[in-house]
């Protein structure tokens, strides 16, 4: 997305905190906001008309909360990455987003610049996940006991993929095709027991195979 405008959506039911959002990421010269919405549904509605390629959206909104929109988009193909942003960091409501396909997930008292750059780390199709976040996911996905020792260049490869390093860019780093990542991410997620980028650094923490 370098030099890219990057196109939002902002989801939300409380108007002061998705004027605030919208302010916020309007300020930003590579950032336009696109369309905004008050609840899951609505958000649907205007990723599907607008193409965003972020939707920043809030978890428990009357009339449809964001964890059935997310899992609504993916099942429609939408390109849109979501970055959950929200007030709740429960078990229930982090393990939810995430396994309906939610890309990121920070918390409302996220620095500005971090959330800028969690848009930009999103739109890039990186994972973003808080620090609570990924305590609190890698209690619920830890790995079967036994599974088979990651290799020196998979650790790396997922140290990688934890500091939210796109595959393209890991490839860069590690002077190999985006093929070849791939393949140690396919080797990782099995040795692990995990089903996505965010479930793998989660259990990577939780065993301690990435420092805390």
């Amino acid at each position: 997305m370098s030099g890219a405008t990057i196109r939002i959506v902002v989801a939300d039911d409380h108007p002061v905190v998705r004027d605030g959002v919208r302010s916020m990421l309007s300020s930003v010269p590579d950032f336009e906001v696109v369309g905004e919405a008050a609840s899951g549904p609505e958000a649907v509605t205007q990723v599907l008309a607008s193409d965003p390629d972020v939707v920043v959206m809030d978890l428990r909104m009357p009339g449809g909360d964001g964890v059935a929109a997310v899992g609504e988009l993916r099942r429609l193909g939408a390109r849109a990455a979501v970055l959950v942003l929200t007030t709740y960091d429960t078990d229930a409501d982090t393990v939810a987003a995430i396994e309906a396909g939610a890309t990121g997930y920070l918390l409302k008292d996220t620095p500005a610049e971090r959330l800028f750059e969690s848009v930009r780390a999103t739109a890039a199709g990186e994972t973003v996940l808080s620090p609570a976040v990924v305590a609190r996911l890698a209690s619920h996905v830890r790995s079967p006991s036994g599974g088979a020792a990651l290799s020196a260049r998979e650790r790396e490869v997922l140290a990688l993929v934890a500091r939210g390093t796109s595959n393209r860019a890991i490839a860069e780093a590690l002077f190999v095709s985006e093929a070849t990542v791939k393949t140690h991410l396919v080797h990782v997620y099995d040795k692990l027991g995990a089903a996505d980028r965010a479930a793998a650094v989660a259990i990577a923490y939780d065993r301690g195979i990435l420092g805390g």
